[in-house]
């Protein structure tokens, strides 16, 4: 397929896979990225280079856009400069990326641009869908701006939303900082252990990306979570399960939030969130089970 793709966000634990399938697939890619090129290739494989958004009207032709960039949000405790941070990463980046493309004479036919189910807030045990109203707190305010801000591209230029939650894969991503406690059995629930964990595992996440680039007919928001979600609890269990570990250990919300102020929230609420629209559009997960994606992630 002979497409050229800007990839923002490259580097990182989904774009990296991202970027070799496309490559795979016969299209060409330009990264934005502030690591050298070198460092770039090795990550990404055989892609153009570019460290600024200044130099995106340069590029000679852009089909479309995959906007992956932003600061990872369970990185560091969520202080007020650390929330600036999380805001300028996504938001800033993203009105300025907009900006630069409709510098270009012609605007790229799509743009995929990343957001999270934090958009939906705490949703207890209801079941969410790309329709269920929000609530109201930073993770919403967050998300709600970033998409705000793809979306002043629409128009000429069709705007998908992906609204991501955890992404299982292998060397990385969240499971990679619970391995080392599950492995020596001392694992556990957080909190009661009630609240759901929306998840993802990386290989449909791609795929999920691609489909929605090579789908002229989709817009708008979709929830990029598994089909088939679970709780804190059944997560646990399934973890300690393929690691033949015990997971006995809970850890109590009190110590959550005096470690890690609102921040645990991320932690100690949820979503029970379905991917209603992808498969509504005939999408289908090879990860469709976290037994099943977890077994292929750490088995």
């Amino acid at each position: 397929m002979n497409q050229h793709i800007l990839i923002t966000g490259g580097t990182g634990f989904i774009g990296q896979l991202l970027c070799h399938q496309l490559h795979y697939e016969g299209r060409s890619l330009t990264v934005l990225s502030r690591r050298d090129d070198a460092e770039v290739q090795r990550l990404c494989g055989r892609v153009q280079v570019i460290h600024s958004l200044d130099e995106v009207p340069t590029i000679p032709t852009i089909d479309a856009v995959i906007n992956l960039a932003g600061e990872g949000i369970a990185e560091k405790r969520w202080t007020q400069k650390r929330k600036q941070t999380l805001w300028d990463s996504r938001i800033a980046f993203t009105d300025e990326l907009v900006s630069q493309l409709q510098r270009r004479a012609a605007l790229p036919e799509a743009m995929i641009s990343g957001s999270a189910v934090g958009y939906y807030g705490d949703q207890g045990e209801a079941d969410v869908t790309e329709a269920t109203e929000p609530r109201d707190e930073f993770t919403h305010r967050l998300c709600a701006a970033w998409e705000a801000s793809a979306t002043r591209l629409s128009g000429d230029t069709r705007v998908c939303l992906s609204r991501t939650g955890l992404v299982i894969g292998r060397d990385g991503g969240f499971l990679q900082q619970m391995l080392p406690l599950f492995r020596l059995g001392l694992g556990g629930r957080l909190g009661n252990g009630r609240q759901y964990m929306p998840w993802i595992h990386r290989q449909d996440m791609v795929q999920g990306l691609i489909h929605l680039l090579d789908s002229p007919e989709l817009s708008g928001a979709f929830n990029l979570t598994a089909p088939e979600p679970v709780t804190n609890a059944e997560f646990t269990r399934a973890l300690a399960q393929v690691l033949n570990r015990p997971a006995c250990l809970p850890v109590p919300p009190v110590a959550l939030r005096l470690a890690l102020g609102e921040m645990a929230r991320l932690l100690l609420t949820g979503q029970k969130a379905r991917p209603a629209r992808l498969l509504e559009s005939g999408f289908v997960f090879q990860y469709p089970s976290v037994e099943q994606a977890l077994t292929e992630a750490v088995g």
